[in-house]
């Protein structure tokens, strides 16, 4: 609890370090004491990698703060893009408070890492990752992504990314060889592609502004539906072509969420995710990696989705 107090005071102190106005700061804050930011999962992945690799880095607390802002920082402006999540404080703000709090975050993370004196090479690192993210994100809400395949790339670029790169700021100073950096990158594609599926299964049964049905997005659920050959379901693909409103899905929403149940769309996902959970099981037998701490990590990443995989041994 201490080491995450830690943390927290870090993250404050980074913003702290400059002069803002007190409105801002006010921003910043609820932004930072954000349900989902304020259990600093990002950090104890970043920290749990670092203890398992045998860091002794007196900063790592520092560097798990920034691993948390540049986290945060991404979420913020996938909200803006998508324009759902009204209950975050930056989406009850106007549109320009809410990216000046973007680009402060920005300049306090940047700040941060100078005043950690990084490397040329741990800057362009962690820009790389950053940039493999906004790769998939530009994908996502461009609504590139038409094929399976493209949406497991899509999906491990902008989510596994951000997995990358809180597992990168625990092993950056480790000295871990390039066969241990691969095993955890391939490690955080497959928890990524976990968590996505598990958003996309959610999203998928609502029907409220967070739906992804009604948004069109062609998430991994989604593109097995719209592959079904069967006449009940071309209302649904007569949706996406925009020959049938979403007033129209509004209306038989039991109907359509009938024919969400019957395709066998749902069980497709899940049938994605073990195969993601039984190859991150394969890579974490082989990672050599200090205990109890690979144990935690492990828990961690792929802990809540060990019951699919027992679902289908009994099956």
């Amino acid at each position: 609890m201490q080491d995450m107090q830690d943390v927290q005071r870090h993250m404050a102190r980074i913003m702290d370090d400059y002069k803002l106005d007190e409105d801002l700061k006010l921003l910043l804050t609820s932004c930072l004491s954000d349900q989902e930011t304020s259990t600093l999962s990002w950090a104890k992945i970043t920290l749990c990698v670092h203890a398992m690799l045998g860091g002794t880095s007196p900063d790592i607390y520092r560097r798990a703060a920034v691993t948390e802002l540049i986290i945060l920082i991404l979420d913020i402006v996938d909200d803006l893009q998508d324009q759902d999540n009204e209950s975050k404080p930056w989406m009850k703000v106007e549109l320009a408070s809410a990216l000046n709090a973007v680009l402060a975050l920005i300049v306090g993370m940047i700040g941060e890492l100078g005043k950690l004196q990084a490397s040329g090479n741990m800057l362009s690192d962690i820009s790389t990752i950053i940039a493999r993210s906004i790769n998939g994100q530009h994908k996502d809400v461009t609504q590139a992504v038409s094929t399976v395949d493209a949406y497991l790339w899509m999906t491990q670029e902008k989510s596994g990314s951000l997995f990358r790169l809180a597992c990168y700021m625990g092993y950056a100073d480790t000295g871990c060889s390039e066969a241990v950096i691969d095993q955890l990158h391939q490690v955080a594609d497959c928890v990524g592609l976990l968590h996505q599926i598990q958003n996309d299964v959610r999203d998928l049964v609502r029907f409220d502004e967070k739906s992804d049905l009604i948004a069109r997005k062609r998430t991994l659920p989604i593109l097995y539906l719209l592959s079904v050959e069967d006449e009940a379901f071309l209302p649904v693909k007569a949706y996406y072509e925009g020959q049938v409103s979403a007033a129209y899905l509004m209306k038989n929403q039991e109907k359509v969420q009938a024919l969400i149940q019957d395709s066998g769309c749902l069980e497709y996902a899940r049938i994605v995710q073990t195969v993601c959970v039984q190859k991150a099981e394969e890579i974490y037998a082989d990672l050599l990696a200090q205990s109890p701490w690979k144990e935690e990590f492990r828990d961690m990443t792929v802990g809540s989705f060990m019951s699919l995989t027992m679902e289908g041994e009994r099956a």
